[in-house]
């Protein structure tokens, strides 16, 4: 989905190399954390207290599964951004 409707493909991964992917994706983890367990906290309100640092405007949690997903493929991306940057300087 990304990639199809984003526009978001590995290049535009690339250029966030400073663990904003991986702090987008633990942002989405943990709301899901909070909605599924409220003893864990309540569902953030400002994403950028945990990680987030991008615009507010693409901060879009939608329920615990959805969010999961998100920060899966937000986790994911992360991984083979390094992956990749690996491979060019290996």
């Amino acid at each position: 989905r990304q990639q199809a409707i984003e526009g978001f493909d590995y290049r535009h991964d690339d250029d966030h190399d400073a663990g904003e992917l991986a702090g987008a994706g633990a942002a989405y983890a943990l709301n899901a954390s909070c909605v599924l367990y409220p003893a864990n906290g309540t569902p953030i309100e400002d994403p950028r207290m945990v990680g987030w640092c991008w615009d507010m405007a693409w901060w879009k949690p939608k329920n615990a599964r959805t969010d999961l997903i998100r920060a899966a493929a937000l986790i994911v991306a992360e991984i083979e951004r390094i992956d990749r940057q690996f491979v060019k300087t290996a």
